[in-house]
């Protein structure tokens, strides 16, 4: 079977409308906590849709590498979510449940790639699953560490860095302004697990 006349094909093309508006939603998400003094979590949410930008890419390398010589249009039929709002703590949560929700369309994906014979598509699917998976893990814990008032005060003592001019500080709550070079606290590096780390 060739790959232009196959179910994973138009899936490419799924995964790619998908991949794309998800890095414009996230933008939007960005945005919200950047104008609210967020700087910190717009940072991780702005990394993630540059990785959302990243799985498009790939996507559209494959689509672009099928046998037809130009890929004028592809047809697809595919739902996309229009829940965000302007709720800060919200809109972490929907984040983590539409991450959720694109592994498990990817995972379908996989196992029609796989039965189609295009391993190296299998793969790639299940490469972007897999990260999908860890930002499903990176909004839930923003959304619970912003929800419990949690991003700047831990249980325990805490290394607080300062992104604008490097200054560390120590404390089981971050400083309302740098006592270095006066930024505020939203720009204080928000504190993930090892794991989680963007």
């Amino acid at each position: 079977m060739q790959l232009k006349d196959s179910q994973t094909f138009l899936n490419l093309a799924r995964a790619y409308a998908s991949e794309c508006q998800a890095r414009t939603r996230y933008e939007f998400v960005e945005y919200g906590f950047r104008y609210n003094g967020y700087e910190a979590i717009a940072q991780i949410i702005d990394k993630i849709a540059y990785q959302e930008f990243n799985h498009a890419r790939m996507l559209y390398t494959f689509i672009q590498d099928a046998e037809m010589e130009r890929v004028d249009n592809i047809d697809i039929c595919a739902g996309f979510p229009f829940k965000e709002k302007w709720d800060l703590e919200t809109n972490l949560k929907l984040l983590a449940d539409d991450e959720g929700k694109e592994a498990e369309i990817y995972n379908e994906f996989i196992l029609t790639a796989r039965d189609e014979g295009f391993v190296d598509i299998a793969e790639l699917f299940k490469n972007i699953m897999d990260v999908e998976l860890r930002h499903q893990a990176v909004f839930r814990e923003l959304y619970e560490q912003f929800k419990q008032g949690k991003i700047y005060k831990k249980d325990k003592e805490t290394k607080w860095y300062c992104p604008a001019c490097g200054y560390v500080g120590t404390g089981k709550e971050a400083w309302d302004e740098c006592p270095l070079c006066k930024a505020k606290q939203g720009i204080c590096e928000v504190v993930l697990p090892d794991e989680l780390i963007i």
